[in-house]
């Protein structure tokens, strides 16, 4: 399980020009499910974006959880953070889950992510347009095998 996940002043997700989600100061998580994903993947994802210490405290240090602060989170399916581009200039995703399996790894992470934080989310496999402002900017990439 793959999330691209960046610090957020305020983000929000809209499908056919509606908003379906949308958060104040916290993260955006861009969130991609691997064919091979099981409950072991979204635990580890769903320990570190509790525990990610990507705020400041008073000293101005990235010292603070998303939860020390108060924060909520935006979590947004993307399949395409599995694209593989290495051959060609047309992306594979023949290592993103299919919706049969990657719907309910990412229900999962959403559901034990609320049990913790306000958590908006966009719609699974709809055309949405993400909205945020990065705040630093801080972006963090996290792979539940660990292959960054």
């Amino acid at each position: 399980m793959r999330a691209a996940v960046q610090r957020v002043t305020k983000a929000s997700v809209k499908v056919e020009g509606k908003c379906v989600g949308e958060i104040a100061r916290g993260l955006l998580v861009l969130l991609g499910v691997h064919e091979e994903d099981d409950a072991s993947d979204a635990d580890y994802i769903v320990k570190k974006l509790s525990g990610l210490r990507v705020f400041e405290d008073e000293a101005g240090r990235m010292n603070l959880a998303c939860g020390d602060i108060g924060g909520q989170m935006l979590v947004v399916s993307q399949f395409t953070l599995y694209g593989d581009a290495r051959h060609g200039n047309r992306p594979s995703f023949t290592e993103a889950a299919l919706p049969e399996k990657a719907i309910p790894l990412y229900e999962y992470v959403v559901e034990r992510l609320r049990e913790r934080f306000f958590v908006a989310t966009g719609v699974f496999g709809a055309d949405m347009a993400v909205e945020l402002i990065n705040d630093g900017p801080v972006t963090i990439l996290l792979d539940s095998k660990k292959l960054f």
